[in-house]
């Protein structure tokens, strides 16, 4: 039993991938072609959003979203420190300064009644987490940041194919962030990355940023970067979009079984937003004594996964950074765990999982 097996999906589609990756290989064509416009035409109408500009990582498509929007030194971000180190490291790569929010220990996102007290005059857009699958409050965020004039960018890393009351993650903000990391709801053979734009001329400059800083060969409006998803990974990607509400389907699946099957009160299953679906990227409880059931699980051989055992101003990076108590993150930072799931995870392993859990005291 692994925490995630990516070696079951690849099976189910392997004549396809080969086949289309060869095809790639023997056209000649390996950047920007056929298939990465193909992939960015699709998956815009999957998401509903305007324009889309794919990318090589969910890293850069943070980063090139916060310089699209003109962010950069003596600016601040809000955000979240329970998330990916990505999330603030960009915030920091453009030279502004992330601004940390306490969550809600239910959804462990960021928690929208505390972002108006750390609005200041240098405060230049939200950055919002849809963690581990659940959507954030997308519209209160929303209306915040227009309220005082902010950016809302949403980093949709764990989110893609969630959606909260009537629309999909990434269509919210002004501008949407995705990875498809192999573990991701949608995931290629490597890094790739998506990038979901509402206004053009934000659009416009996205596609320069990705290529250097120019749409045409020696042609640099401004200092870009080389981040552009190539024609195999779109190749991949077109064809795990074409199921990806049916793997979403099983993710939820998955996660229904572990509600059904654990019964252990020191167990705390992750809360569901009623106004959203959650994709459940991870399916992550809580328990009073982390280290207690660490110990019992690895007793039983069962895999699990501590994704942020400290919040992100706490790693040396941020060692002279300087913030406010948020008794929350704490909280949860030091009782979080994540439990195994993926769309091809059998029910005789969740029923395992789930009695060992069971079991715990």
């Amino acid at each position: 039993m692994k925490t995630f097996d990516l070696t079951k999906q690849y099976k189910m589609f392997e004549k396809d991938i080969i086949r289309s990756v060869s095809k790639v290989l023997s056209s000649g064509s390996y950047i920007l072609g056929e298939n990465v416009k193909i992939f960015e035409e699709s998956v815009g109408k999957y998401l509903g959003t305007r324009y889309t500009v794919s990318c090589n990582s969910g890293t850069d498509a943070l980063v090139m979203s916060l310089r699209a929007l003109n962010i950069g030194n003596n600016d601040q971000v809000i955000t979240t420190p329970f998330t990916y180190f990505a999330t603030s490291e960009a915030i920091s790569l453009v030279g502004a300064k992330p601004i940390f929010a306490d969550i809600n220990p239910h959804t462990f996102n960021i928690n929208p009644k505390k972002l108006e007290k750390l609005i200041s005059k240098k405060t230049r857009a939200i950055l919002s987490v849809n963690l581990f699958g659940q959507a954030c409050e997308l519209d209160n965020i929303s209306r915040i940041a227009k309220k005082y004039n902010l950016s809302h960018i949403e980093d949709c890393a764990q989110s893609f194919g969630s959606t909260y009351k009537t629309k999909q993650t990434g269509s919210y903000g002004d501008i949407g962030c995705f990875s498809f990391f192999p573990t991701k709801n949608l995931g290629c053979f490597g890094d790739g990355g998506l990038i979901t734009v509402k206004n053009k001329k934000i659009y416009e400059s996205l596609l320069k940023l990705r290529t250097h800083g120019g749409i045409k060969r020696n042609q640099h409006d401004m200092i870009g970067y080389n981040s552009r998803l190539d024609e195999i990974q779109a190749a991949i990607l077109n064809i795990k979009l074409k199921h990806i509400n049916k793997f979403i389907d099983k993710r939820i699946d998955v996660a229904e079984s572990y509600y059904r099957l654990i019964k252990n009160d020191k167990i705390r299953l992750p809360f569901r937003d009623i106004n959203g679906k959650h994709t459940f990227n991870q399916f992550t409880i809580r328990v009073e004594n982390r280290k207690k059931l660490e110990k019992h699980l690895k007793k039983h051989m069962i895999p699990y996964g501590i994704y942020y055992p400290k919040p992100i101003y706490k790693y040396k990076a941020y060692a002279n950074f300087k913030c406010d108590d948020l008794p929350m993150v704490e909280k949860v930072s030091n009782q979080c765990l994540s439990l195994p799931i993926y769309p091809e995870l059998e029910l005789k392993d969740i029923e395992t999982i789930s009695s060992v859990l069971n079991n715990y005291e």
